[in-house]
Formats: structure tokens, sequence, C-alpha cells
């Protein structure tokens, strides 16, 4: 997606209003805003030894439908996450978006509902092997806020970056498709803060541990930029209808 003129739905974000864009722009966008990756745990222990041992699900269906092979239909949304999980007012929230960027952004949580909004219903498979249908996530479309950004000709992958210090790397042709957004509801109601809220990303063409939660930036690189599982043997791209659960 080249980058152009301002398109009108994003003028405000270039009125030099506090939130909006934000000091030097290639100062910003050559910054690395990364917090120190979380500490490990058993929990992270345990999935890398997975990981070594190239852990299949045992016991499941080889898919079928809609519901892709070694995943069996779970009937809640199970909580996971690497042992912290921070508590972000949305009057504290902002979120930037930078790299190769025309325009890098730092949106507050006004600006952010502010963007042209979408209500999205799509299905969750969690490298775990559970999966759920027909989750309905209000947002904002990844392609608008890359529109929002200027996003550069060059830019291949995408980095994100959460409040606990996790990072995912992703191509940008699952990051930019239809149904992937940056989600702030589930259900009709705020997205609960167990379950990334105030908002994480929602890319459902991959397993879920490519959608950050408590999203806080997205960074559009050139080159591709393993992030915190890819680097623990986890696979790189992550698509669960061709069981990409380990590099």
């Amino acid at each position: 997606m080249p980058g152009g003129g301002d398109d009108d739905r994003f003028k405000d974000l270039f009125a030099g209003r506090d939130g909006s864009l934000l000091g030097d722009m290639k100062a910003l966008a050559e910054k690395d805003a990364s917090l120190t990756p979380p500490p490990e745990s058993k929990l992270t222990r345990t999935k890398e030894q997975w990981a070594r041992d190239k852990r299949l699900p045992t016991g499941r269906l080889d898919g079928g439908g809609r519901l892709p092979p070694g995943q069996h239909l779970a009937k809640d949304w199970p909580i996971l996450d690497l042992g912290h999980r921070p508590l972000v007012p949305t009057d504290q929230w902002e979120m930037k978006v930078l790299g190769a960027v025309e325009r890098p952004l730092t949106l507050s949580w006004a600006r952010f509902l502010a963007l042209p909004q979408v209500d999205l219903t799509t299905d969750i498979h969690c490298v775990t092997s559970w999966s759920t249908y027909d989750n309905r996530w209000g947002g904002v479309a990844v392609r608008t806020l890359a529109e929002a950004a200027g996003l550069r000709d060059s830019a291949a992958f995408a980095v994100l970056h959460s409040h606990d210090g996790y990072t995912t790397n992703l191509p940008l042709d699952h990051f930019l498709a239809d149904d992937s957004l940056i989600a702030h509801s589930w259900g009709g109601a705020p997205l609960p803060r167990d379950h990334g809220g105030p908002a994480r990303a929602v890319v459902p063409s991959l397993y879920f541990w490519k959608s950050a939660k408590w999203l806080r930036q997205i960074t559009f690189l050139e080159k591709d930029a393993p992030g915190y599982w890819e680097t623990r043997g986890y696979h790189n791209l992550g698509d669960p209808w061709k069981q990409q659960r380990y590099g």
C-alpha cells in the first residue's frame, strides 16, 4: 500500500494536536521502543520444550470444515499469556505506528476510536490446539492504520509490540488482510483485560499467538524480524491450515 496524499478521514491526525503526530517523524520512525522481553516462567519453559519435541496434539481429529487439522472446538475462550496481564487505563493508553511509513503515528484512545470502525466475525485457532467459532470483534482495520500512516511500498513485514514486552512478527499479506484488525471490543462489550484489552491485534488467518495482546506499537519493516515465540522454536508464519506450529 503506497503512501500518498492525506485522506480527509485522517486529517485530524496531522493537525499538530497532542496524541496524534508527535515530534520529528524520522526520529520516531527510527526509534526502537522495544521493552525487555518477559522473564522466563514454567509456562514458557514448557512451551519451548514442546517446540523442541515438535509436540503435536494427540487424540484430535484431522479438522474438517472450519476446523483446521489437529484442532478441537473449545466451549469457552481460554486465557493464555506469559504470566503478566498489564493494566492499561484507556486515558493513559496510546499506540504507535512506526517504521516504514511516511507519517508515523501516536494515537490516543480518543484518536483511535475516531478512526473508521469495523465490526467483524472470525474464528480463533490457538497453537495449543483449541479453536472457537464466531468471535465478534469491533475495532479498526489494520489497512486503515496503514493508510493513515502512509505505508511505504518497501514495507513487507510488521512487528507487534505489547505492554508485557511480548513481540511477534507477521508478513503483510496476512497482517493487511481484509479480516485483520486492532480490536477494542469482543461480543459487543469492551475487550477484557485478560484477553488483551483495551486493544489487541486479531489476525484470523494465523495461529493466535500472532494476534498480540495489550498492543502498544506496530512497526512496519522492510525485512523480517522474528519475535518472542518465533525465536523460541515456533514457526515463523504459523498457518493453522498447514499445522505450522513449530519451526
